[in-house]
């Protein structure tokens, strides 16, 4: 358990650079496909419909983009001790 909780800061920022690197692609795609298949404006597929408006509707994306990102992070994290 202290091995968990002594990489936990570690892990975090790993998930925040790999959201932060995915995040315009994954979107981009999403978006095309919400505006292809049902129409959806970019801006009220960013804002979902409105509620947000667009800063807090990047913020809000980006935030559902970490939950993957942090478990991949916890699946890609070197649990092992340090080589030496």
């Amino acid at each position: 358990m202290r091995l968990v909780f002594g990489r936990l800061p570690q892990m975090l920022v790993m998930a925040s650079v790999v959201t932060t690197a995915l995040f315009v692609p994954v979107v981009a795609v999403l978006g095309a496909l919400a505006m292809g298949l049902f129409g959806v404006s970019v801006r009220a597929f960013v804002t979902f419909g409105e509620a947000l408006n667009a800063v807090e509707g990047l913020a809000a994306w980006w935030a559902i983009l970490f939950v993957p990102g942090l478990v991949y992070s916890a699946c890609m994290m070197p649990w092992g001790g340090k080589n030496t």
